[in-house]
């Protein structure tokens, strides 16, 4: 194994992020193992840590260095009734959850099919269908830049919320994930209290569906609503769902009643941005070749040769309509780097 990562000097980043938009780093490090992070030479600019590149959209060049997380392995602990699935960040999610669904561990079933590295999946806190990933979240090692040196986190260091953690708001660019564990259990138990999930199960006549035919339930939905990024480029979901007061929930939807929304554990209440893009007219309208899919006003994609343009002028005439029509400012859900 090599002790010093290969250096790409200008490299072309256009592949590397599923939205496909043209751009370009200074430098890219691919890391493919622990050992070459302290032999990193010192840079003059600055660096960003990016994974499978499905929550990023580069809207302009990066003047500084890429470290592509390539780290791969996985291995399991036995912990009383449960398994610790200890997995590094380079793998893939999907790949990493089809494995532990044929190793008999459960917990991820409703996770699967979502694009991305295990290294990004704390950072976003990943969820889908009535499950998140902090739910069988136990803790993580990275290399603290900072400090320049191996940390363990664990769960409550993490700070978890909807679509957030640490990692992406509180000290953004600090850590680079290296290993993610997760607390998984041989007792499989079905997670259908999501209201299309639960549907798309009824309409099998599976009363208690098996691990592999809820995964499987899940994937058609996710085929159904996202188009596949190797053959329409797009970041999934696009806009995080609002979350508001109670109160405010109640006002908005006296006026809007055709509004989707949930009770969240706190009290708050989170709403649809979804069909508010639907509502508003917004299906199948583009900027460029930057638009709304049909199919799921929540999804962004790239239709061939979007610039960065086309898609920051999109992006913001959607913000500006939803925030007209109900006063809420959506916020995007992948990471857009403009520097």
């Amino acid at each position: 194994m090599k002790r010093h990562p290969e250096i790409i000097a200008n490299a072309d980043l256009t592949a590397l992020s599923t939205f496909r938009l043209p751009a370009r780093a200074t430098e890219l490090a691919i890391i493919d193992s622990i050992e070459q992070l302290p032999a990193l030479p010192p840079t003059e600019g600055d660096e960003l840590v990016l994974g499978g590149g499905s929550n990023t959209v580069f809207v302009a060049d990066y003047p500084g260095r890429i470290l592509l997380n390539r780290i791969k392995g996985l291995t399991t602990e036995e912990c009383g009734n449960d398994v610790l699935v200890t997995a590094a960040a380079g793998e893939n999610w999907h790949r990493l959850v089809r494995t532990c669904i044929d190793r008999g561990l459960h917990g991820l079933e409703n996770l699967v099919m979502i694009p991305g590295c295990v290294g990004a999946a704390p950072m976003q806190n990943i969820g889908a269908y009535g499950a998140e990933l902090s739910e069988r979240f136990e803790r993580l090692d990275a290399w603290d830049r900072s400090e320049r040196r191996m940390v363990a986190l664990e769960k409550t260091d993490c700070a978890f919320g909807y679509r957030d953690s640490l990692f992406k708001s509180a000290e953004p660019g600090r850590y680079l994930i290296t290993s993610v564990t997760l607390r998984l259990s041989r007792h499989f138990q079905s997670r259908v209290d999501y209201a299309s999930l639960s549907e798309a199960i009824q309409r099998t006549g599976i009363d208690q569906p098996t691990p592999r035919q809820l995964a499987a339930a899940v994937m058609r939905l996710r085929r159904h609503r996202l188009p596949d990024p190797t053959r329409l480029p797009n970041a999934g979901s696009f806009f995080k769902n609002p979350v508001v007061t109670k109160g405010q929930a109640e006002t908005l939807l006296i006026e809007h009643p055709q509004l989707l929304h949930w009770p969240m554990p706190d009290g708050m209440i989170k709403l649809g941005a979804g069909r508010m893009i639907e509502l508003l007219g917004w299906k199948g309208k583009s900027v460029g070749d930057a638009a709304v899919y049909p199919n799921h006003a929540l999804v962004l994609v790239n239709r061939g040769s979007a610039t960065a343009s086309d898609l920051l002028t999109l992006v913001e005439a959607i913000q500006s309509s939803v925030e007209g029509a109900y006063g809420i400012r959506l916020e995007p859900e992948p990471r857009l780097i403009k520097t």
